[in-house]
């Protein structure tokens, strides 16, 4: 089952955006993300935050938290998700002006094992063991660590190959590998790693 959350960052291509979306997804806005739902027009299933960024639409059910809470409006969907059995978490309008929100949101997804992030330009995945990619050949792919060094890098499907190698924290050698099958595989023995798939427009 997968859950879709919309946040209240930057949304510009909205046709790309509803793309993205399939008729069985279970749609939580996170506040303000109402927006977005409206100017695609989505119904989404709830919305959860505390309306600091938008008011309550009548006919959606609300999970309303005080302004005055510890997680963001993002975290609390997403836990929401989570705990209704949500086994894929797909995450937009979760980037944007506000860097401490579109870095909290991405890092978010490390404690939320097949969640990942989609806006207009990238499609963002965290590793810790095995990811496995299907239909992005030809895209631009990236592979950053965080925290310290990601450590038995292997990859398949990748113009550049690494075999069992180590990508260092603070340096650029992951960036801007080319995604040359249908499907592409990356594996790590150690550390975490953000992976950003540009799709190229």
């Amino acid at each position: 089952m997968r859950a879709v959350i919309i946040g209240n960052g930057t949304i510009n291509n909205y046709d790309y955006i509803k793309s993205r979306l399939k008729s069985s997804d279970f749609i939580i806005c996170a506040d303000g993300g109402i927006r977005h739902a409206k100017a695609m027009g989505i119904t989404p299933d709830i919305a959860i935050g505390d309306f600091d960024s938008h008011y309550r639409e009548p006919g959606i059910k609300i999970y309303e938290y005080p302004t005055d809470k510890d997680f963001t409006d993002g975290e609390l969907a997403v836990s929401y998700a989570k705990e209704h059995g949500y086994d894929e978490i797909m995450l937009l309008g979760m980037t944007g002006d506000r860097l401490d929100h579109t870095l909290t949101d991405i890092f978010i997804m490390q404690s939320y094992p097949g969640s990942f992030l989609v806006d207009d330009k990238n499609e963002i995945h965290i590793i810790k063991d095995k990811l496995i990619i299907d239909g992005c050949k030809g895209k631009t792919l990236s592979i950053i660590p965080v925290y310290g060094d990601l450590t038995g890098i292997t990859t398949k499907g990748l113009r550049w190959q690494l075999d069992n190698e180590t990508l260092y924290f603070g340096t650029s050698r992951g960036n801007s590998n080319i995604i040359e099958n249908n499907i592409c595989e990356i594996s790590v023995k150690s550390g975490v790693g953000i992976i950003i798939i540009n799709n190229g427009e």
